[in-house]
């Protein structure tokens, strides 16, 4: 985690913490829904691959433009950084989220692979849907960078206790860098590789 002197503060990139589970939950997923697709299911291959594709496009939906109307008011108030605010690296971003939340995400994946036996493929799938909508809200998050040429930051003392929710009730405010700041392109993605996490 980052540590500030001199009266700053560390901050967080808004759209790494977002994209953070979106590779885990997204790869958990598919690998959930590509094994359990194999056993029929109660329901039969069919009946699951066709649920688990709406489920997968609902799920989407859903997580894509949630809590859109904090993320907007909160970044339309970001106030600038300071000189001695200190930026946390990218990797550690998603290193501290994922390892919040390891525990949350395997039983994530034991409940989807273990509903493949009832409804083959869809808990995997609705899993996949939910990192897909992360990854959506970040590329939001991203265009919105570029269109103000500002990268959006919040304290990292103000995230959960699991490194994640940077518009939570906590968060009373977000901060601002040029573009050229950190290591992280618009939208969470590493600088020098667009590549999912």
């Amino acid at each position: 985690m980052a540590r500030a002197g001199r009266g700053g503060q560390g901050l967080a990139r808004v759209a790494v913490v977002v994209r953070a589970g979106a590779a885990p939950l997204w790869w958990l997923g598919v690998f959930a829904a590509g094994t359990g697709v194999l056993a029929p299911g109660v329901t039969g291959r069919w009946i699951g691959v066709v649920a688990g594709a709406a489920l997968f496009l609902v799920t989407a939906a859903v997580v894509a433009p949630a809590r859109r109307g904090r993320y907007d008011a909160l970044a339309r108030g970001a106030s600038r950084a300071g000189k001695h605010d200190v930026l946390q690296d990218r990797a550690v971003t998603v290193r501290t989220w994922r390892r919040g939340h390891r525990w949350w995400l395997l039983l994530a994946f034991a409940v989807a692979f273990g509903s493949s036996f009832a409804v083959p493929a869809a808990g995997g799938m609705l899993l996949a849907g939910a990192g897909a909508g992360l990854r959506l809200k970040a590329a939001r998050l991203g265009r919105r960078e570029r269109a103000g040429d500002a990268h959006l930051r919040v304290r990292v003392d103000w995230l959960d206790g699991r490194g994640g929710n940077p518009v939570g009730k906590a968060v009373r405010g977000l901060r601002s860098t040029g573009v050229a700041a950190g290591d992280a392109a618009p939208g969470g993605a590493r600088r020098r590789a667009a590549a999912l996490v």
